[in-house]
């Protein structure tokens, strides 16, 4: 379902809970952003500031990577970069 700039993807029986997913890197069609933080750089801005990783993006990586963490409700948060 999308509204305007807001997309919210509804998948059955794809995921076992609720989750949230951001993709760094990529606009609300799925196209290449010019500009965005590396997904690597919004995982030692969470590391830094005492939250805990469900998964890891390899820090000596580059390119696509993905990263988890779950929110206060204990919902999995999924930031999952493609480019």
């Amino acid at each position: 379902m999308k509204n305007e700039n807001a997309l919210v993807g509804l998948f059955q029986g794809m995921f076992e809970n609720n989750i949230l997913t951001f993709n760094p890197g990529w606009n609300e069609n799925a196209e290449n952003l010019k500009s965005f933080d590396d997904i690597r750089e919004i995982q030692r801005h969470l590391k830094n500031s005492g939250i805990n990783l469900i998964s890891e993006a390899d820090e000596n990586s580059s390119g696509s990577a993905s990263l988890m963490v779950m929110d206060p409700d204990g919902n999995a948060v999924l930031i999952d970069q493609h480019v």
